[in-house]
């Protein structure tokens, strides 16, 4: 059971970094890096952004509910 629950967290943990690396996008990183207001702008999250906020957001959750059930299988 230990084994299927760490395959599992690990197939989870490279969805979850994928999920993560698609939602980056070009502007932000630049104007928060340096001081730049490009962000400060406050806008709705639609289409696909949202998404994949919402699938980042199951997937966060999934994974730490897994790592519990993992760390009470082995303990």
């Amino acid at each position: 059971m230990a084994l299927y629950l760490n395959i599992a967290q690990i197939i989870l943990s490279v969805a979850l970094i994928g999920i993560i690396l698609l939602q980056s996008r070009r502007g932000d990183l630049g104007g928060s890096v340096f001081g730049g207001t490009s962000s400060a702008i406050y806008s709705k999250r639609r289409g696909l952004e949202r998404t994949l906020f919402h699938v980042t957001v199951v997937l966060a959750i999934a994974f730490f509910v897994l790592a519990m059930a993992s760390v009470m299988v082995a303990g």
